[in-house]
């Protein structure tokens, strides 16, 4: 059961190579294409440092404690402030890898606009889920300095709206175990920081605290999430709609502690 209490910053960039083209025939060995590939193949392995917040420090203290050799021997490590190989476990693993460091991956192609011409443009949509406490701008510089090649121009697709992380309260767990405890013994409660984005973000940036919990689960590896075959299991759906029903009245009824 995942309370978020952090979310990584959104932001695209498309990378974008323009070429005098040609005929296919003409047996030039430049092209926009194998540009852009070789960009987007050293984009491919780069990985951004690890950096951790009081959110993911407080995630990865309870997954060490669950995990088995070598996962938690990789956690502990990163914990400790160590680097390098001894990482590796967790930054093959995709859903740790998503929150303890910037990600920025490949979605979109579009190159040429004839079989037998050499394409003009080649484009690459390429989008980052940035760690909150990173600045956007140094995104963009570290791509162009891994890119390395001032062909390949960097254009930022919009303007990235930040999301400092929520602070953890303890009315808000302790109400989110409780009920967790009733309706899913034994399973336990992990703050975490989302590594997509939400509608939280809004409440973040006027400063009010945003805690995200469903109490929908669900299997990763089947799920398709965002995928053109997503789905969730009806009984798991109707069981978040009892706990978040039940949760809110837990938070909004009135302190026991209250005078009248």
């Amino acid at each position: 059961m995942s309370v978020q209490h952090a979310e990584k910053v959104y932001q695209t960039y498309v990378l974008e190579v323009t070429d005098p083209g040609g005929h296919s025939a003409s047996g030039r060995r430049e092209s926009a294409i194998y540009r852009l590939a070789d960009a987007l193949q050293k984009l491919h392995a780069f990985d951004f440092p690890v950096g951790l917040n009081p959110v993911t420090r407080a995630f990865f203290e309870r997954m060490a404690t669950v995990e088995a050799p070598p996962m938690a021997d990789a956690i502990k490590a990163m914990l400790a402030g160590r680097d390098g190989d001894v990482l590796m476990p967790l930054t093959l693993r995709p859903d740790y890898n998503a929150v303890i460091r910037t990600t920025c991956v490949t979605t979109l192609l579009e190159a040429g606009h004839a079989e037998n011409a050499l394409p003009q443009t080649a484009r690459a949509t390429v989008n980052c889920r940035i760690l909150p406490n990173q600045p956007v701008e140094e995104v963009g510089r570290t791509l162009a300095r891994v890119i390395g090649d001032e062909k390949v121009k960097i254009i930022p697709k919009g303007k990235a709206v930040l999301s400092p992380p929520s602070p953890i309260n303890p009315e808000v767990m302790r109400n989110v175990e409780a009920l967790s405890a009733e309706m899913w013994p034994g399973v336990p409660v992990i703050p975490i920081m989302g590594s997509g984005y939400t509608d939280s973000r809004w409440l973040r940036n006027a400063g009010i605290p945003a805690y995200g919990v469903s109490g929908l689960f669900s299997d990763p590896g089947t799920s398709g999430v965002h995928g053109l075959n997503e789905q969730v299991g009806v009984k798991q759906l109707y069981d978040s709609k009892e706990f978040l029903y039940r949760l809110i009245k837990r938070l909004a009824a009135p302190s026991q502690t209250s005078t009248r």
